[in-house]
């Protein structure tokens, strides 16, 4: 093994990584494939205790598990297990189902993993020196049986990704309780969260598949549920962006080192994609809109002019240069919250917190005007101290922006973020810029003018 290979897991300080079952097939991956077999020494590995019921090899999108099974395997097959699972992790496709999840509101954990695994095992299926497990689904054969494509490996590699994959094999029937479960998330409703919980993971598992979804889990019947997101494997969104970004280069300097012996053969739309958290596009957007303004102040002149004494020369006067006051009015935001929606209250919570932290920083005046299809309430509030946390979303009502952004108007703001699910209609468009903040089941919603920030 290559000493800065070695020396790069020393210094990051991971579990050694020649004290795990898996020792001699990594070792194996680096002598073929130097640099994409090198992706396998920036993942933690962890022994199972033996006798614990589990698959021979997993992964929860950090750590690749193994279980007693996988010691009486061949070298080859442990070789493209060890492979498939730092595919995985690399590709971040645990970190993408939670991220799908939150947009969908409903994934199927085993149709996505099908799906994840087809990628993988189609990336890594030119390779003589690893061995896939019989039945291992591969992407062609997938796009075949469940949606009628025949296409090559390398072409479907180059197109599909594993959320397009996802999207267009997912076609399960919606159940009758799937607009309860949506009414359960309606605070202020006289119906907790427990009750949300028990009876909407009732209803999504009584969803029946379709012939595609059905197709698609017929050819990964006898493949191991190896893809198993733990909470570990996510954190801060600020975090994840700097991680899918340093995953992204890492591989595409892998896939380069290696040519036509890499492990990642032609795949390139599965990269996984840096996304900006909306944090930081919430700080980035409001700072430079309430940040303070200088203005011309006629009754003062500028520096220069005092300097000259306003001559130029002898005899010559110089005209009037207006001075720059020290600042506008304070700058103010105004925060429209349709209460006619539903918001999680981790979301809210998080929401709440930039807001405070923005407001506090810039120091700046803050409106709070909450409604639905007209104005409910209207609250002026001290930067740093807004009553976000507090607002009940009643849900089940209809919505208007008109009057909310009329209302808006009146305290003629720097700029204003509506937080709502954009289900209804804004007749009146205002001279400042708008902000619409919708939860990620609303990612694809169209706001009416302005920009759009999907809060994940």
């Amino acid at each position: 093994m290559p000493q800065s290979a070695a020396a790069t897991v020393s210094m990051t300080e991971r579990a050694p990584l020649y004290r795990h079952r898996g020792t001699r097939a990594i070792q194996r991956m680096v002598e073929f494939a130097p640099s994409t077999g090198g992706l396998a020494l920036w993942i933690r590995y962890e022994d199972r205790p033996r006798h614990e019921h589990g698959p021979a090899i997993a992964t929860d999108g950090t750590t690749v598990f193994y279980g007693e099974a996988f010691e009486s395997l061949s070298l080859p097959l442990q070789t493209g297990l060890i492979a498939h699972e730092v595919l995985h992790v690399a590709l971040r496709h645990a970190q993408r189902y939670r991220e799908l999840r939150e947009v969908l509101g409903d994934v199927d954990l085993k149709l996505y993993t099908i799906c994840a695994d087809a990628i993988v095992n189609s990336a890594l299926g030119h390779l003589g020196w690893l061995a896939l497990p019989a039945g291992a689904v591969q992407l062609e054969r997938l796009l075949a049986s469940a949606l009628n494509i025949h296409e090559s490996v390398v072409k479907s590699l180059l197109e599909w990704d594993v959320e397009r994959l996802y999207r267009a094999i997912d076609d399960r029937r919606p159940t009758s309780s799937s607009g309860t479960s949506d009414s359960l998330r309606r605070r202020g409703s006289g119906q907790g969260p427990a009750r949300d919980t028990q009876e909407a993971k009732a209803a999504r598992s009584a969803r029946a598949d379709g012939p595609r979804a059905a197709a698609a889990r017929a050819l990964g019947a006898h493949v191991d549920a190896d893809l198993l997101p733990g909470p570990q494997a996510f954190g801060p969104p600020e975090e994840q962006a700097a991680a899918a970004l340093e995953w992204s280069q890492r591989i595409v300097r892998a896939h380069a080192g290696d040519g036509e012996h890499s492990m990642l053969r032609a795949l390139v739309a599965d990269l996984p994609q840096p996304r900006t958290p909306w944090e930081q596009v919430l700080r980035t957007r409001l700072a430079r809109s309430l940040a303070a303004k200088t203005d011309l102040s006629w009754s003062r002149p500028t520096r220069s002019y005092l300097a000259n004494q306003g001559r130029m020369g002898p005899t010559r006067r110089l005209p009037f240069e207006p001075g720059i006051s020290p600042t506008r009015a304070v700058p103010r935001l105004v925060v429209v919250v349709d209460v006619s929606g539903s918001i999680a209250d981790e979301l809210l919570e998080a929401f709440a917190a930039e807001i405070d932290a923005i407001t506090r920083r810039q120091g700046a005046g803050l409106v709070l005007v909450i409604g639905d299809d007209q104005v409910r309430e209207v609250r002026s509030v001290e930067p740093g101290r807004s009553t976000l946390r507090d607002i009940e979303f009643r849900g089940g009502g209809g919505t208007d922006f008109t009057p909310l952004l009329v209302e808006a108007d009146r305290h003629r703001p720097d700029i204003a973020v509506v937080l709502t699910d954009l289900d209804g209609p804004a007749r009146f468009r205002p001279a400042w810029p708008v902000l619409w903040a919708v939860p990620a089941a609303r990612a694809h919603a169209l706001a009416p003018f302005g920009r759009l920030l999907v809060l994940r």
